[in-house]
C-alpha cells in the first residue's frame, strides 16, 4: 500500500465540525478529503495517541468490502512543527448544491414529537422512519439495519444520530442516503499493546470484548444495546432480514488481507484486529444467523 504524505497538498478553507481530533481539508488527485488527525486518548491515558485513524480506515474498508456505499479512506502522514503524525483522509462526498444532513436533523423535523433529534432510543428512531417523508421508508429501514449489522462486526460504540445521514440537493429539494462515514469509534481505538496482549492470551478478556463491550449507541428501554444480546434475541424482523443479507457477504479472507496490507501497525495490532473480527463474526453474527435459521425451520 502506497503511503501518502499529505503535508504539502493543496489546502481548502472548508471546515469540519465534530469531536475526536483536528480536521482540515486537502485535495488529492483532484478530489477533496477531510484529513483527520489522531485525538488524544480520553480513557487510556497511557497511550500517546488514539488508534482512531486506523479504526476509521479499517472500519470503512470493511463496509466497502461488504458492498455498502461508504466514504473513501486513505492512510498517510502529515508533518506539523517537525513532528510527523499518522492521519486518515476521508473522501468528502459533498459538493456545491449537495450538503450533508445527519439523521438527527431529520428526527427534528417530526414537529409533533417531544423527542429530541439526538435521542437514540430505538423505538423513537424506528418511529421517525415511519413518519418522515423525505426518503423511502423501506430503503431507510434497510440501510439502518445493514449498518447496524456491520457495526456489530466492527464493534462501533458511537453510531449516534449525528454520524449517519443524507445528502440534500439544494437545487431540487431531494434527499438520498449518504455513504457510511465516521467509523473512528470502532475496533477498540484505545486498546494499547498491553490490552491487546491480554485479550489475545486470556479467553475471559476476549469474551468480555465480544459479549459485553463495546455496546451500541442505540438504546433499548433506556439502556445501550449489547450487540450479542440484541441480535441473538431475534426480536426485530427487519434486523433479522439484515442478518440474512449481510452475513453471507462478509469475506474474512478479504478483510484479513486489508489488515495485513495496512501500513504503520505492527504484527500484534494486526493479529488483534484479525482475532477480534473473527470472533465477533463467529460468536455474534454467525451464531445469531444460525439461531434464526433454526427458528424458521421449526415454524
Amino acid at each position: 500500500m502506497k503511503i501518502l504524505d499529505f503535508t504539502n497538498m493543496q489546502k481548502k478553507n472548508k471546515a469540519y465540525a465534530g469531536a475526536n481530533g483536528s480536521k482540515i481539508s486537502v485535495v488529492h488527485e483532484g478530489e477533496q478529503y477531510m484529513l483527520k488527525f489522531p485525538p488524544f486518548p480520553k480513557k487510556n491515558k497511557d497511550m500517546s495517541y488514539s488508534n482512531s485513524c486506523f479504526s476509521e480506515y479499517l472500519g470503512c474498508q470493511i463496509f466497502e468490502s461488504i458492498g455498502i456505499p461508504v466514504q473513501k479512506t486513505l492512510l498517510g502522514t502529515y508533518t506539523v512543527n517537525g513532528k510527523q503524525k499518522i492521519v486518515v483522509a476521508c473522501g468528502d462526498f459533498t459538493k456545491p448544491g449537495i450538503v450533508l444532513q445527519d439523521f438527527a436533523s431529520m428526527k427534528n423535523q417530526i414537529i409533533d414529537s417531544a423527542r429530541n433529534g439526538y435521542g437514540t432510543e430505538l423505538s423513537d428512531i424506528l418511529d421517525t422512519f415511519d413518519q418522515q417523508t423525505a426518503v423511502d421508508g423501506a430503503t431507510l429501514t434497510k440501510h439502518f439495519w445493514d449498518m447496524f449489522i456491520v457495526d456489530a462486526l466492527i464493534g462501533n460504540w458511537d453510531r449516534h444520530n449525528g454520524n449517519w445521514g443524507f445528502l440534500y440537493n439544494t437545487f431540487d429539494d431531494t434527499m438520498e442516503l449518504a455513504p457510511v462515514y465516521d467509523c473512528g469509534s470502532s475496533l477498540y481505538p484505545q486498546a494499547d499493546e498491553t490490552i491487546m496482549k491480554n485479550v489475545l492470551s486470556n479467553e475471559q478478556e476476549l469474551e468480555f470484548r465480544v459479549f459485553e463491550i463495546p455496546t451500541s449507541a442505540i438504546m433499548l428501554n433506556g439502556k445501550k444495546i449489547k450487540y450479542y444480546d440484541f441480535l441473538s434475541s431475534l426480536q426485530n424482523d427487519d434486523c433479522n432480514r439484515a442478518l440474512e443479507r449481510i452475513v453471507p457477504k462478509i469475506d474474512m479472507g478479504k478483510i484479513n488481507a486489508i489488515i495485513e496490507n495496512m501500513p504503520f501497525i505492527e504484527d500484534l495490532q494486526k493479529q488483534f484486529y484479525i482475532t477480534m473480527l473473527r470472533e465477533r463474526k463467529i460468536r455474534i453474527l454467525d451464531y445469531s444467523l444460525k439461531r434464526l435459521k433454526e427458528e424458521r425451520q421449526l415454524k
